[in-house]
């Protein structure tokens, strides 16, 4: 009997330890990281390994990182290509839990890079696909803490009426600008999902990983592209390198539009401090810019 007793308690402490902790969730970079705080809220500890800012392109992993992982309950990566350290990491770390993969369900799109076909993993540039993402970290989340997986559904009920009404909003504001003069310059291919989805065309000198380099035949091209379609708006992005786009503004005779957010979020109280924001960003001066363009129609 006492025996038994004993047992139990041990049950019982573990369940409490359990139930009083949470659960230990790793992202691997800022976008992904504020949709798995939107639906967690307060019952995860999350851990983002590419934070505001930062390349997820071109990331290296610290010793830091990896002792995240061999702590972790969950990982959440956004897959298509994206974190190519990811699975070094992963196997140095020796974590041996669910890495979820957050663009399961979506079509992706496919792009040139280095000469050969392989994967946009921009997804999220397309809300309809930051839907999916919700709802498989949603499913992923409430499986792992049953205890919370209500909470996890309404949050992300929520949150996905909130992404809704923003699709909305970002379609109604880009059909503001005639669509033949829906035609911008950015850094790096990073846009392809939002070109897809919003009908806007997006011409990079880089393709869609910020590991290439663009030509010095790459950069002529694009130059007489820019003057043949008197495209007059040009673009930064938060973590690439500035010194392409002022060549073309000095070259091309284009201006610089302002900086987009497309792989990573700005710091807490910047332009784009969470998925949302970076579209109410973006948007606005995409229009501004675009509608400067001259109708080539005339």
């Amino acid at each position: 009997m006492r025996k038994i007793v004993l047992i139990l308690m041990i049950c019982c402490t573990a369940f409490a330890a359990h139930a009083d902790g949470k659960l230990k969730v790793v992202v691997s970079f800022s976008i992904l990281g504020d949709m798995v705080g939107q639906v967690a809220g307060d019952n995860v500890e999350l851990k983002v390994l590419v934070g505001p800012n930062g390349d997820v392109h071109e990331y290296d992993p610290t010793p830091a990182d990896a002792k995240s992982l061999a702590n972790a309950d969950l990982v959440f990566i956004n897959g298509l290509g994206l974190e190519g350290w990811m699975e070094r990491l992963i196997k140095s770390s020796g974590y041996k839990g669910q890495v979820i993969v957050v663009t399961k369900g979506i079509t992706p799109l496919s792009s040139l890079e280095r000469g050969s076909k392989a994967f946009d993993p921009h997804a999220w540039q397309n809300i309809e696909n930051g839907k999916i993402y919700v709802g498989n970290i949603t499913d992923a989340l409430a499986l792992a803490d049953k205890i919370n997986s209500s909470q996890y559904k309404n949050n992300s009920k929520v949150y996905l009426n909130k992404l809704d009404n923003l699709d909305k909003w970002v379609r109604e504001e880009i059909n503001t600008v005639p669509p033949t003069k829906r035609k911008v310059i950015s850094t790096h291919d990073a846009f392809q999902y939002f070109a897809h989805a919003y009908g806007v065309e997006f011409i990079a000198p880089l393709g869609v990983s910020t590991e290439s380099e663009a030509t010095a035949a790459d950069m002529a091209k694009l130059i007489d592209q820019i003057r043949q379609q008197k495209i007059t708006a040009v673009f930064f992005e938060n973590m690439t390198d500035s010194r392409l786009i002022k060549q073309l503004e000095a070259d091309a005779g284009a201006f610089v539009g302002g900086t987009l957010y497309s792989d990573a979020l700005s710091a807490s109280g910047g332009d784009a401090p969470d998925y949302m924001s970076m579209f109410k960003h973006n948007v606005p001066l995409l229009v501004a810019a675009m509608i400067k363009n001259p109708n080539p129609n005339n």
